[in-house]
């Protein structure tokens, strides 16, 4: 098969997801074309230079309804002869984009793609496109269905682990992105983005928190508790899958939980060939691809199985892997990524993660992709795993290795 190459990874700085967010004022529309236009700009691309734009976004509704894609490919510079593919698979849209798009270029299906996705959660609340799994008695009964942040917890109780566990990761989380900030380790990937008059609007994530402490967090009342315990009782459904559980153990809040916001990102994937004739310079080969269906009701323990599955497909070892990603969409997600593999926290989300600077449901698959490959640059190493855990049980990877 033909070798897929990541040639360029852009995104936007990610703003508060309300409305006195920076990035309010844009539509999910508006704010693709933009990071669609810098990829076009920053590698000379015109015509048909490449055979889709493959485009995540969770809530397709609204003004995110339709086919998202190619509204943005429309709104943007490129070529009308690019269409456009909106996909949606959860959290891991962006991911999806990214991993489809690379395998359609491994299959010959093409020469060069753009993919990877957006969410404007300040302008189209997160659910409210509805979710059978959630609105609908039959299927929810059929899969003991909780919200999210239950599950979080449910994972909390089963792996032992607390509220203090989660909050030093939140703590950390938030320390290292003020110092990629401070470094400009982003500089290569994050561009300014402007108003309808070309005025910029934000240049850095906006939902940092640099002087979160531990005594912060600790003042913190947990977000889930009450929903869990008073009507309808989710925590009694937990303890129906799960009777060996006596209680469920709400650890996570606002601080130690991924912060809504919006946010944009593309990554330009293509064979040798097109970096040649384009004048351009592969810099990681996506190794390999994986998603997975896991238990409906914990559902945010995708990462394990999805790494899992990714490494005995590629033939490797988690010791191959120089550096990790791990969506922390709550941190009993990553404490669970890391407890089961035995990794070493240093290497895991070495930059911050979601919990600091927030997490823009359809982009977030390919911005932490684009995080992995500026890192792996940075620090000089060679292979990193991209993963992230899916609403209603699932979880995808990636792996990129530098050439």
């Amino acid at each position: 098969m033909t070798d897929a190459f990541i040639y360029d990874a852009v995104r936007s700085p990610r703003g508060k997801g309300r409305p006195d967010g920076a990035l309010h004022e844009l539509t999910s529309v508006a704010l693709s074309a933009k990071i669609l236009d810098a990829i076009k700009d920053r590698n000379g691309l015109s015509g048909h230079a490449v055979e889709d734009v493959i485009w995540g976004n969770v809530t397709q509704v609204g003004e995110q309804g339709g086919c998202l894609a190619r509204s943005a490919v429309l709104a943007s510079g490129l070529d009308e002869s690019i269409p456009g593919l909106a996909i949606n698979r959860f959290c891991a849209s962006g991911m999806e984009a990214v991993n489809l798009a690379a395998n359609q270029v491994k299959g010959g299906a093409g020469s060069a793609y753009i993919a990877g996705g957006v969410e404007m959660m300040g302008r189209v609340a997160m659910g409210s496109d509805g979710a059978a799994i959630a609105v609908d008695p039959s299927l929810a009964m059929k899969t003991y269905f909780v919200p999210q942040g239950i599950s979080a917890d449910i994972i909390a109780t089963e792996y032992g682990f607390t509220r203090e566990m989660a909050d030093a990761l939140a703590v950390e989380s938030q320390r290292r992105a003020a110092q990629a900030w401070a470094e400009n380790r982003f500089a290569r990937s994050v561009i300014t983005i402007g108003d309808q008059n070309g005025l910029p609007i934000l240049a850095h994530d906006e939902y940092m928190r640099a002087g979160t402490d531990l005594a912060t967090l600790a003042a913190l009342k947990p977000a889930f508790k009450d929903m869990g315990e008073m009507m309808p009782g989710f925590d009694k459904v937990a303890m129906m899958k799960y009777p060996h559980l006596e209680r469920i153990n709400h650890i996570h809040h606002a601080g130690n939980s991924s912060g809504i916001v919006d946010g944009a990102a593309a990554i330009l994937i293509g064979t040798k060939e097109f970096g040649v004739a384009h004048g351009l310079t592969p810099r990681a080969r996506i190794r390999a691809t994986c998603k997975i269906g896991t238990d409906p009701t914990i559902m945010l323990t995708g990462p394990v199985p999805a790494t899992q599955k990714i490494l005995r497909d590629a033939g490797m070892t988690i010791a191959d892997i120089d550096l990790f990603e791990v969506n922390e969409a709550f941190a009993a997600v990553v404490l669970r990524f890391q407890q089961a593999f035995n990794v070493d926290p240093a290497i895991v989300n070495v930059n911050g993660g979601a919990i600091a600077m927030g997490h823009p449901l359809g982009a977030s698959g390919a911005i932490i992709i684009g995080t992995l490959l500026d890192e792996l640059e940075r620090s000089g190493k060679s292979v990193g795993l991209a993963t992230l855990c899916i609403a209603s049980g699932m979880g995808a990877a990636t792996i990129i290795e530098r050439v």
